[in-house]
């Protein structure tokens, strides 16, 4: 038997997705060690004996592995990334301590904005100290203005080789345009610094705005050697034990890559996790006929939400990580922190819940691991939400007792409360601010939630689902096969991706059309970054059927902000270019109402994007499944904390196609809980997913 694996190693929770050839899955939650690696074959083992086999008989036979993780991420959000130096031209030593005048609130949502204690947490990404200007200068058209000193240039860098300098990144003014001294100072570098890594402006962010340039590839040299260990470690250990295809890392754009595409460039698999939950619930839509989703997924640390659109993830183009700006093409998952490791404290006389969270060590307090503050999961527990005695499949018992005592003694007596009522108003705090962010990525972007499927995904999704849809006022909502993994199964079932990017200017006046020489230019760049994204999935084993999207970023003419437009074909002339600014303003008005597009402004082309695909094909997963077994009746809160309401509960690993029971009604899965709100029906497809609606 072959097997397909996908993972995704979470703040709480490593998840394992396995398929086997015969089509049989199996879903595996293991805790998230601090080594990473530890909770990713602990997760294997558990599968392989789910199979009936040793861990390395099951090594053996697995023929694909998809792999996304929240290690660089975490390693940039702790300041715990290797100890990085930047080069750049004289005069531009602040750039990063400036970034663009809101460093310290960057990433930061409207509410968190008007927090002081969530600002100014965050240092720069490398230390001013190790901020070294360099005697060199190109001007905006790439002319040298000022050759390279490399005498003092070798200088410098021996300094920081006595430094114990483990990354450098190398950012020069216009090196877009012109890239010989970036090119040269690596050959320096590469001399006096033989054993670090080594990241340079031109190749991973290769687009105008030097702030976020440098950020980018500060933060990518910072990621270089954590990541390379990581996840050498992790494929030496997995060839050790026999497997022999490589580990196919998710990145931020979604589609895998193998991890040597991606040695030099780490920060392109930053949100490798969330990326995958959207591919996940892409690949699930496909099956069941459904183009437009709302994907949420709810962790033990955050609720992160994805809108896929006509088949097709929103994407963005930079994202906000430690208080640092780094463009990254990838797909557009806005989180908060709440999840089920949300920890609820009263401060000022007010109930909060997150964005502080418990993690997976000492996790919630039920969990018995030395946590003393509540959490949502706590609450859960509280109101009947969840099983003490069959949590992630009866592996773990969770500690009701002591749950109560925390919501009581920290919420329930300072707000003058029972246990229930604060476990209740826990809930209603968390929900809140999750319908907020849905709000946020759907009706202020000029899109109608009710036009969207609610995809419930992670492990606490499927129990919050049912409020979050009446918040939106949706019919129902979603369940798949794979929720409490989704991450996991979007890197097992994705293809190949890889995308590039080039600067493309040129700048329009009003009523004007670019001259022969910039169409030319942008023409150039577009068929440069097909050429090398087909490059790329050839080094990945692409086997034929490549898809490639050409995209223009343009913006109104003195604007900071652009959007992507579609291209067809490598030529752009002026037939594309009045294509492209008619669909421009189309979208423009989409976002920001109609009227707000502005011609007489002009137009500004920045860059051009190559994003390519090479097909994988997905294993074929089986329908069959098993009916829901009744197991119990037990108390669960619903709309009214005062009067908890007699609730069935069903087990089931699979539903079989065409099972349903009426709520009020809890179907546990190893790894979650759907809750079935009075008033409605849960009903499985053929592929395991449940449709949840009717609710009031």
């Amino acid at each position: 038997m072959g097997f397909f694996i996908g993972t995704d190693v979470g703040g709480t929770f490593t998840d394992i997705w396995a398929c086997g050839s015969d089509g049989e899955t199996r879903v595996v939650k293991t805790p998230t060690t601090q080594d990473v690696l530890g909770g990713v074959i602990e997760g294997l083992q558990i599968a392989a004996g789910s199979y009936g086999l040793s861990f390395e008989r099951f090594c053996e036979q697995i023929e694909r592995f998809g792999h996304g993780t929240t290690v660089g991420l975490n390693a940039l959000l702790t300041g715990n990334a290797a100890r990085t130096a930047v080069l750049t031209t004289r005069g531009f030593g602040d750039t990063l301590e400036i970034g663009r005048l809101r460093r310290q609130t960057s990433g930061l949502n409207e509410t968190e904005y008007t927090d002081a204690y969530l600002r100014n947490q965050f240092s720069p990404l490398v230390h001013r100290s190790l901020v070294i200007e360099i005697d060199e200068r190109i001007d905006v058209s790439g002319a040298v203005i000022t050759p390279l000193d490399e005498q003092q240039a070798r200088g410098e860098l021996r300094k920081l080789a006595r430094e114990g300098i483990e990354a450098l990144a190398i950012c020069t003014l216009w090196a877009t345009h012109n890239p010989v001294h970036e090119k040269r100072l690596r050959e320096l570098a590469r001399e006096e610094l033989p054993d670090a890594f080594i990241s340079v402006s031109h190749e991973i962010s290769p687009a105008v705005g030097e702030y976020a340039r440098m950020s980018t590839t500060a933060a990518n040299a910072a990621l270089g050697p954590l990541a390379g260990r990581y996840l050498a470690q992790l494929e030496a250990t997995l060839r050790a034990a026999g497997m022999r295809p490589p580990v196919l890392m998710m990145t931020c754009a979604g589609g895998v890559l193998p991890t040597a595409v991606l040695t030099d460039r780490p920060a392109f698999a930053l949100f490798s996790g969330p990326a995958g939950g959207v591919v996940g619930s892409l690949a699930i839509g496909a099956q069941i006929g459904i183009d437009n989703i709302l994907t949420t997924d709810i962790g033990g640390t955050s609720f992160d939400v994805g809108v896929i659109v006509r088949g097709k993830p929103i994407m963005r183009s930079e994202i906000a990580i430690a208080g640092a700006d780094i463009r990254v093409h990838s797909i557009d998952v806005d989180s908060i922190g709440a999840g089920g490791g949300s920890i609820a404290s009263v401060q000022f006389g007010e109930l909060r819940v997150g964005p502080k969270s418990a993690g997976a060590n000492p996790g919630p307090v039920c969990y018995r691991r030395g946590g003393v503050l509540p959490t949502a999961t706590d609450a859960d527990l509280v109101l009947g939400v969840l099983d003490p005695d069959n949590f992630l499949g009866g592996r773990m018992k969770l500690d009701m007792e002591a749950a109560r005592r925390a919501v009581a003694d920290h919420v329930a007596k300072p707000l003058g409360l029972s246990v229930v009522e604060a476990a209740w108003g826990i809930r209603e705090v968390l929900d809140s601010r999750m319908a907020d962010l849905l709000r946020r990525m759907t009706i202020e972007r000029g899109y109608d939630p009710r036009d969207f499927s609610l995809f419930a995904n992670g492990g606490a999704g499927p129990s919050h689902a049912w409020v979050l849809s009446a918040e939106l006022g949706l019919d129902g909502f979603i369940v798949p096969a794979a929720a409490t993994a989704v991450s996991a199964f979007g890197t097992g079932n994705s293809d190949l991706g890889f995308t590039t990017e080039l600067p493309a200017y040129a700048r329009v006046r009003p009523g004007a059309v670019p001259s022969d020489e910039q169409l030319r230019k942008i023409s150039a760049a577009i068929a440069a970054t097909v050429a090398e994204v087909e490059t790329n999935l050839e080094l990945a084993a692409a086997a034929g059927n490549m898809r490639i999207e050409r995209l223009v970023s343009i913006r109104f003419r003195g604007q900071t902000h652009h959007l992507d437009i579609p291209l067809e074909g490598n030529v752009f002339d002026i037939d594309v270019f009045n294509k492209v600014v008619a669909q421009f303003e189309a979208d423009y008005e989409t976002l920001f109402g109609r009227g707000a597009a502005f011609s007489k402004a002009g137009y500004e082309v920045l860059s051009v994007r190559a994003v390519g695909t090479g097909a994988l094909p997905p294993p074929a997963q089986a329908t069959k499944g098993e009916p829901l077994v009744y197991s119990k009746t037990r108390k669960a809160v619903f709309r009214d904390p005062k009067t908890p309401v007699d609730t069935a509960i069903y087990l089931t690993t699979f539903p079989a196609e065409g099972a349903s029971v009426d709520g009020p009604a809890i179907i546990e899965f190893p790894g979650q809980s759907v809750v079935v709100p009075p008033g409605a029906r849960a009903t499985a497809d053929g592929f395991g997913n449940l449709h949840v609606g009717g609710a009031p």
